[in-house]
This record gives C-alpha cells, structure tokens and sequence, in this order.
C-alpha cells in the first residue's frame, strides 16, 4: 500500500521570507492538494544563534495571505507535534547516541581554538576522513579518557563518520539518478555542543517522525542530501525513506546565479513575500503585498517560475493549480526572475478582479493615504472604469485620485498654446446644458454637437477637457470620467479650471 502523501514546508524564523522559499512552500502545497495529502509547516529553529524575534510569526503571516494554509504547524497543531524542532530538543539525542553505538557517528571535543589553528595551518580544511584521526575525538582517545571527558561534562559535538570510496546514490524525482562520491564529503556535526541537533540530523529525524513522504526543497540543498540519506540508512529507516525532489533554483534576471535580497535592492524590486522590519536594526525591507501585489498573483507567478502544465496558459487559480500540478513539468533548469513579468501577471489579476473583490484593498489604499472613501456605490464604479490601467494595487492612488478629490493642480501648459477665448465661452455653455445622469455617450454627442454650433473642432476641445476633470493628460475614455463623476461634479470642475487657464 503506497504511503499516504505529507509534506513539510521547514523554514528557519531567520528573517524575511524570500520569494524562493514561498514557492518551496507552493510546491509542497499544490502537491499535497493534488494527492489528498497533508501539507505541514515545521519551524526548524535549532540554530539559536540566527533566531529572529517574530520571525515565525511573519512566516505564518506569508503564507496566510498567499493562501497557503498548513494542515499541521506550530499554531494549527496536529498527532505529529510539536512543530518547532526547538521543542523537540530530547528527541535527537538518543539518534545521535545511536549513531555512535552504530559506529557511523563520534564524538568530538576540539576547542574553537583548535579548530581555528587547523584552518589557519590546512588551506580548505575539512573535519573528515583524511584528517579526523589527527583531531581529538573518541576515534583518537581511549575509551576511558572518552569516558572520563564526558563525566567531566566537557563540551563537546557529534560527528557523523562518512564513509571512504563509496557513492551514494538517489532518485530524484526532477532529476533523475544523482551519485555523490563520499570521499568529497566531510564529516558534519549532527549534535551542537548546546545539545541542539543541526540541520542535517534534526530534518532526518523529524521528517521520520512525521511520516513525510516527499521532500520538496531548494536544489542549494542537494549537497546535503548524501548525508542525509546516509542518516536514513544508518539509523535504519532505509524502507521509509520519502522521495526526493529538488527544485530549481531562482536566479538573477540576467540568469547569473542566485536571486538574493541584494539582487533586489540593486535592481529596484522586492525578494521577499511581505515587508520585513528587521527587529534589532529597524530596517525595512519592501515586500510584494505592501508593494500592490494580488496574493493570487504573486502565487501565479510564483508557480510559473520552474513549472508549466504544458500549453501556452499563464493564468492560474489556487485551484487550477492544484488540478495541473505535477512534479514532471518542473524545469531542472533554474528560472530567470523577470519584475515586469511579475507586474504582468499582476495587471492580468487586476483586470480580471471584480470591483467589489477589490473595494477593501482600494479603500485600504486610500485610507493610508489620508483619504475616505464613504461612498461604496461610487468607488465600484471608478474601480471598474480603471482597473484595467493599473499594474500595481498602489496604482488605483494615482489613476483615480481625481474622482475623490478636485485636482490639485492644472497641466495649464498644455493648454496655454491653442486657448482661446471661444473655447472658454464654449465651455460655458457646454457645462450649462448638462443634464443630471447623462450618460458618457449622450454626452459625448452633445459634446460634438455644440462644438459644431461653436465653430470648434471636437479634437481641439478633448484635451483641455480632460486637463480641466482630472489635472493632466491621463485617465480613461474623457466622457467616461465626465459621467462617472457627475453632472454636478463635471461643471465645478469646468468653472475651476477656467479660472486656472485665464
């Protein structure tokens, strides 16, 4: 009977949450959904040193607004807690003690100091076979004195003894058959001498103790996976061992390594999922919502860098995705990260949202910029009328403003050069005619109509029209503002930008 599927997202509360990681997270979601699977969030914060305050929290908060709910985590619970490796402190020990009565493991006692005089005497030192048993562990020293430094609670860590001139092989479900030779692997520590358990030893055991039976992670992890695998058989768990796929990585826009944060702050654009104020230095750091990405954008995008369902569609639901997900159309190549692509996506969004799935965001938006908006009848409207111009959510600010407010401040010198009198008067006497609730296309034919009467051509009038309802030479259809706005509204705006032209 094949194992039920359970998957893990593992983040480490270190900081801001990359887009890298949020799509790891996607990934293992999708998979999970696709399967009738369990998806678990699993905080692994052994490495006390990098813990950040809030951190976890923020993660959560990450995957809330992308729609990623974890069936099993820290704050959902579950049979499989707890879910922070932090509380599973008692449990790695006796793995690691095990190891050693196997003979695949050791304990160490070199000092930091020792460790530092042997990198500043060996170029590239590595703590493994050609030079463990010039190191003080309890390969060199007797059982006793062993014995005697362990009573004596001397500090000490636990070495995993990899073997000689072996290979170590694995299917990867993206990749294929991966081979490691051991001999270019040292030996890592698998218990700290705080008793934490690093990285390698916790994830083995944690994802055995969890029953996970795939493993979705970045590919920077497939150097790790020898040592791991090794783990697998060494404390005997070799038939439950989970699958093994590793994504892509997500590089540069100009395909040059990595995407890192520095990347994105050289380049102009966010890394990370959410803002990130980081606590000891106060730092910001931009994220893709605060910036006026959808959530269900930012997913989109997110799923299309690595992956395809193999046609020419771009634009996924949540749901669509978990229907298309499979691991065999994900790319072993990594994928260039590409900002106006990502603004794509999120115009498509935009375009396709309806207004009233928009009207909290828009009302947010404003409300940040010190305005109110009461009227959600009106609002829909302008959210309809131009949406389909907006990339960004902070967009909906400069391209609809006007309709909340009298423009600030006139084009005036665009209009300067051809303003003539006749036109004003013209004016005048188009603002009067208006009738309450006229439509945008009566209005336009009256528009045209009195410019005939007037001796004016309609194309010399549009844009001191537009100039004199919204301040610039911008916005949507003319008659389309003119009407959105109101008749009453539409004649203030005639009689103050008047004034402003002389």
């Amino acid at each position: 009977m094949e194992k039920k599927v359970r998957v893990r997202f593992a983040p480490s509360p270190t900081g801001g949450l990359h887009l890298g990681g949020v799509r790891t997270a996607l990934f293992n979601y999708l998979f999970a959904k696709k399967h009738n699977g369990t998806f678990i969030l699993r905080v692994e914060d052994t490495d006390q040193t990098r813990f950040v305050s809030g951190a976890e929290e923020y993660i959560e908060s990450c995957l809330a607004w992308c729609g990623i709910h974890p069936d099993e985590s820290p704050v959902a619970g579950g049979e499989f807690g707890p879910y922070r490796q932090s509380e599973r402190k008692p449990s790695y020990r006796k793995y690691a003690e095990q190891l050693i009565a196997s003979g695949n493991a050791y304990y160490a006692f070199d000092t930091s100091e020792e460790l530092d005089a042997k990198r500043r005497e060996v170029p590239n030192f590595l703590y493994g076979q050609t030079s463990r048993m010039q190191m003080r562990n309890s390969l060199t020293l007797s059982e006793d004195e062993v014995s005697t430094l362990l009573a004596q609670n001397t500090p000490h860590v636990i070495r995993i003894k990899i073997p000689e001139d072996e290979h170590v092989s694995f299917m990867d479900m993206i990749r294929g058959h991966v081979s490691f030779d051991t001999n270019l692997i040292d030996d890592k520590v698998l218990l700290k001498a705080d008793g934490m358990p690093t990285y390698h030893l916790a994830v083995v055991v944690d994802d055995k103790a969890m029953e996970i039976s795939h493993i979705f992670r970045g590919e920077e992890w497939l150097p790790s996976a020898p040592i791991h695998i090794l783990l697998w058989r060494y404390l005997g768990w070799d038939d439950e061992m989970p699958h093994w796929v590793h994504l892509p990585l997500i590089l540069k826009p100009d395909g040059n390594g990595k995407l890192s944060k520095r990347d994105g702050d050289r380049l102009g654009f966010p890394v990370y999922a959410q803002n990130w104020a980081d606590p000891k230095t106060g730092d910001l750091t931009k994220g893709f919502r605060e910036l006026g990405f959808m959530p269900g954008a930012f997913v989109n995008l997110l799923a299309m860098l690595g992956w395809n369902d193999g046609t020419d569609q771009e634009i996924f639901t949540l749901a669509e995705l978990i229907d298309k997900f499979s691991v065999d159309r994900i790319s072993k190549a990594g994928a260039k990260f590409d900002f106006e692509k990502a603004k794509w996506y999120n115009h498509e969004w935009i375009k396709r949202a309806d207004a009233q799935d928009l009207l909290v965001t828009v009302k947010d938006e404003f409300e940040a910029k010190g305005i109110t908006l009461n009227d959600d009848d009106y609002a829909l409207k302008v959210i309809d009328l131009i949406k389909d111009r907006c990339n960004l959510l902070t967009d909906f600010i400069t391209q609809s403003e006007y309709f909340f407010a009298l423009p600030a401040s006139y084009d005036v010198a665009s209009v300067k050069g051809k303003w003539t009198e006749e036109k004003a008067t013209y004016f005048n006497a188009f603002a009067a005619v208006l009738t309450d609730g006229i439509s945008a296309a009566a209005m336009e034919e009256k528009f045209k109509e009195m410019a005939a009467e007037h001796a004016l051509k309609p194309g010399e009038l549009m844009l001191p029209f537009r100039i004199m309802l919204v301040g610039g030479k911008f916005g949507p259809a003319v008659f389309d503002i003119a009407s959105t706005l109101g008749t009453e509204e539409t004649r203030k705006r005639i009689s103050a930008a008047l004034i402003a032209f002389g």
